[in-house]
């Protein structure tokens, strides 16, 4: 009786979560135009406790997609501008000598801005892999150390870093060990004519659009621990693991124009990956369990920064995305 009313319950919270999705879209879409994607690969994204690096030249709204979020999630808002200057202290904090304290002199520790629910990297291929790391260790740690002590960040945390792919003077590209840490690779593209239209219109006029909070932090804890209790059928986990077991050229499965064109296949988190965002996915749409389809559509943005290409796909101009759709025909 417990079992099949905990079932229930956990059902009502898979469609409370829809019907929350679509308000929390409709306020997004207040300040935001078009970018539906995006949008939706950022909220699995949080779901499933990962984190997002976004690839997209500058003026395409990468922060205030960030900030929006941050005010219909209900969550603390941070943005970081990386620089070649930039010191890890500068991220996570750093401690003073305090005279004043109340219990006489002594350190004190200043907590930086990599202490927020959503934190926004900026190109942050353009500091130093010192500072870099300093910012990979709170992703996957969820805290940072500082003079021997460790502070716990507080949860939900939520990193989108954002890389400018048209201008690489002078930055330090995240070794691939580092870009693994990143559940989603997205792709921002330009908008098209209607919607530039659009944004012209909102963002030249008088007009202020309020965003109403739609979630609260405990809530999208809550709802990080469901996905987490989405089942998964076997047939549906098998065929995630074979997608990215194609994806190694050493591997039996691999098909020719892998093994001709990818000199690194992508590694067992890939597949983690896929599983838990084809949970979220099939969470926001209201549905009790992913299927093969769901694997399909979230596969891009698993697997494109996880695959290392060879010289031979450089020449032939072959790109990562047109390999990862070609993973799914039959061979």
């Amino acid at each position: 009786m417990k079992d099949a009313e905990k079932k229930i319950s956990d059902a009502e919270k898979i469609e409370e979560l829809s019907a929350k999705y679509k308000i929390l879209n409709s306020e997004v879409e207040k300040v935001i135009v078009g970018q539906k994607n995006v949008l939706k690969d950022i909220i699995i994204t949080i779901l499933s406790k990962g984190h997002c690096l976004l690839i997209g030249v500058p003026g395409l709204a990468k922060t205030l997609i960030v900030k929006t979020f941050s005010e219909a999630l209900d969550l603390k808002f941070s943005r970081i501008q990386f620089t070649p200057d930039l010191m890890p202290s500068d991220i996570v904090g750093t401690e003073i000598f305090d005279e004043d304290g109340d219990s006489g002199k002594k350190f004190k520790f200043i907590k930086g801005p990599v202490f927020a629910n959503m934190l926004l990297a900026d190109e942050i291929n353009r500091t130093p892999p010192k500072t870099q790391s300093a910012l990979l260790e709170a992703m996957q740690e969820h805290k940072v150390t500082a003079g021997g002590v460790s502070y716990f960040l507080d949860e939900p945390f939520f990193v989108l870093a954002t890389q400018n792919p048209i201008e690489q003077e002078g930055t330090y590209p995240l070794p691939e060990a580092q870009l693994d840490r990143f559940m989603f690779n997205v792709w921002l593209g330009y908008p098209d004519e209607s919607e530039e239209i659009e944004i012209v219109k909102r963002t030249t006029g008088s007009r202020e659009n309020k965003i109403n909070p739609v979630f609260n932090k405990q809530e999208i804890v809550e709802f990080q621990n469901l996905v987490r209790k989405v089942p998964v059928s076997d047939e549906v986990m098998k065929y995630g693991v074979e997608i990215v077991n194609k994806t190694r050229p050493d591997s039996p499965s691999s098909p020719k124009f892998v093994k001709d064109y990818v000199r690194w296949g992508a590694g067992p988190r890939a597949s983690q990956y896929l599983i838990l965002a084809s949970k979220a996915l099939a969470a926001i749409e209201g549905r009790y369990t992913p299927s093969k389809e769901d694997i399909v559509k979230v596969s891009e943005s698993v697997l494109r920064h996880r695959l290392i290409l060879n010289f031979n796909a450089e020449a032939d101009n072959v790109n990562v995305n047109d390999l990862i759709k070609r993973l799914f025909e039959k061979h």
